[in-house]
């Protein structure tokens, strides 16, 4: 292989790799798409002037006829006025006539199939377009829905890494930390020696009162004297329970 063939294959080789490297996928598919959009218009007006040919022959058709029937009076009458000249030269132009006339009879069969395949050719370049355009889309979305996955799979690999996970394993022992070292506090704070004389205190606190409402009973008469010394009993017993209890 000689040199420049070799160079030739590099240039190639590189060029191509760059080109694929910067060809972005969605946008030439949306380019597509609008190319072959952009190409309906000159297609409908082809099919138009291709049907409008088709309506001038249908037109000079029927001129053409009209014209074949008006020379056919026109040589009867002269015949019967005796005209032969006139009625000769009138039949010059009914050949003529019949010529065109049947020249744009072929004419006209012609632009009736032309304008057929036109717009069957048409309407088969529309459904193509609808067809590529939904392929299009779909491609597009897929495109779209694996560009995502891959920066999902970029964003996994720095957690794998370890940079933002470190971060938020020492995060999470810290404030694990603190919440171990408040729920201690609050525990020293509730099991103190305070907070149990003050139960003591309310628990004789509630003592006296019952005391009191047993003297109000009393006095009113509502209990007897044994159910007195009984209550004065279970009040006793009661209280050296509880400052047992206070004790323990």
């Amino acid at each position: 292989m000689g040199l420049w063939a070799r160079l030739t294959r590099i240039f190639r080789a590189s060029t191509g790799a760059a080109l694929d490297k910067m060809e972005n996928p969605e946008l030439v598919l949306q380019q597509t798409i609008r190319d072959m959009r952009d190409r309906v218009p000159e297609l409908n007006n082809s099919v138009a002037q291709v049907m409008a040919t088709e309506r001038l022959l249908a037109k000079q058709k029927e001129n053409l006829s009209t014209q074949v029937v008006d020379l056919d009076s026109k040589i009867k009458a002269s015949v019967k006025m005796g005209r032969d000249d006139i009625a000769t030269a009138y039949i010059g132009q009914l050949q003529q006539a019949q010529i065109d006339l049947e020249r744009t009879n072929l004419q006209h069969e012609n632009a009736q199939l032309a304008s057929k395949q036109a717009l069957k050719a048409r309407d088969n370049y529309v459904l193509n377009m609808k067809k590529r355009t939904a392929e299009a889309m779909q491609l597009i979305s897929a495109a779209k829905q694996a560009k995502l996955q891959e920066q999902l799979a970029q964003t996994m690999e720095t957690f794998n890494i370890g940079d933002d996970a470190s971060t938020f394993n020492e995060m999470r022992e810290k404030i694990d930390r603190r919440v171990a070292a408040a729920e201690a506090k609050l525990q020293l704070g509730t099991s103190s020696v305070d907070n149990q004389m003050q139960d003591i205190e309310r628990e004789a606190m509630d003592i006296q009162l019952q005391d009191k409402l047993l003297e109000y009973k009393q006095s009113m008469g509502l209990l007897g004297g044994g159910s007195n010394n009984a209550g004065k009993q279970i009040s006793s017993g009661s209280g050296a329970a509880n400052e047992e209890k206070a004790i323990d």
